[in-house]
């Protein structure tokens, strides 16, 4: 059986000015909440994970955290709505490994 890919919504590091999003480690900040450590490393959830999108730092926002957690999906878009970042979705990503 072939794995459905996962829709996501993406939060760019570029403000609605077009200025770069500071602090440089937002992306990996933002992801935190939902991250694990494995052997004294960090392992990103599937549901939100820190990557770079046309060579600038976003965030991926896999659709199912709107109804696993909606309160940090709600507090991820108002951090976006905030701070003027630019907010879109993607083509469907595999975010399986193999």
């Amino acid at each position: 059986m072939e794995k459905k890919p996962d829709s996501h919504i993406v939060i760019e590091g570029v403000t609605e000015e077009g200025q770069q999003f500071r602090p440089s480690d937002w992306a990996e900040r933002v992801s935190g909440p939902l991250a694990t450590f494995h052997n004294q490393r960090i392992i990103y959830s599937p549901l939100l994970t820190p990557g770079v999108k046309d060579g600038n730092k976003c965030v991926f926002i896999n659709e199912a955290l709107k109804t696993q957690n909606p309160e940090l999906y709600e507090e991820l878009l108002n951090f976006a709505k905030i701070n003027k970042l630019k907010v879109g979705g993607t083509d469907p990503i595999d975010t399986d490994e193999n």
